[in-house]
């Protein structure tokens, strides 16, 4: 794996269009997923879809193969949301993720694809809804660990918090997804 991530940062330094366009194959769903869940807004995560892989194309000499690519990218969306979410003078991540009572996300698209029968599994087992009354701060721990399967030590480096702060809000993010499924306050 170490050698896969080392000809990948060389890759990226080199700015590889053919490595670019298996990097967004690889991981368009992904992405567009945590961006939807983390802005609550179709139009948004697709902004900042286009904005990171356009960071990596730029910043893509910073990688430097130590660790997961798919850390670096969530990390880069991640500090496009909370930079965007400064310029706004909102307070905080949850502001920004907080939805009317009673509005329902919409995902259009022209063909099913991965994503929405994704989306659409979840929302009929409940589990969409469930999550979204989770505070944000322990959602983002919640879909970077189960649905990006990112470890906490990659978590961690996400968020920019202490191993122990991710292990807290993990084992916190599941009480409230428990109480959430079971119809109480989450």
């Amino acid at each position: 794996m170490m050698d896969d991530s080392k000809a990948l940062a060389k890759g990226l330094q080199r700015r590889d269009p053919e490595l670019l366009d298996q990097l967004i194959e690889q991981y368009q769903y992904r992405l567009f997923r945590y961006l939807v869940h983390l802005t609550a807004s179709r139009e948004r995560a697709e902004d900042f879809f286009q904005e990171t892989w356009i960071r990596v194309l730029e910043r893509g000499h910073q990688y430097d193969g130590k660790h997961k690519f798919e850390a670096w990218l969530f990390t880069i969306a991640r500090n496009l949301v909370i930079d965007w979410q400064r310029s706004k003078k909102m307070q905080s991540l949850e502001e920004l993720t907080e939805r009317e009572e009673g509005a329902a996300k919409e995902f259009p698209m022209n063909e099913p694809s991965a994503l929405h029968l994704l989306l659409s599994e979840e929302e009929r087992s409940g589990v969409h809804e469930a999550l979204a009354r989770v505070p944000a701060i322990y959602r983002e721990v919640l879909l970077l660990r189960f649905q990006e399967e990112l470890g906490l030590e990659e978590i961690a480096g996400v968020l920019a918090a202490p191993l122990s702060t991710v292990k807290s809000r993990l084992y916190r993010g599941l009480e409230a997804l428990k109480g959430a499924m079971q119809g109480g306050a989450a």
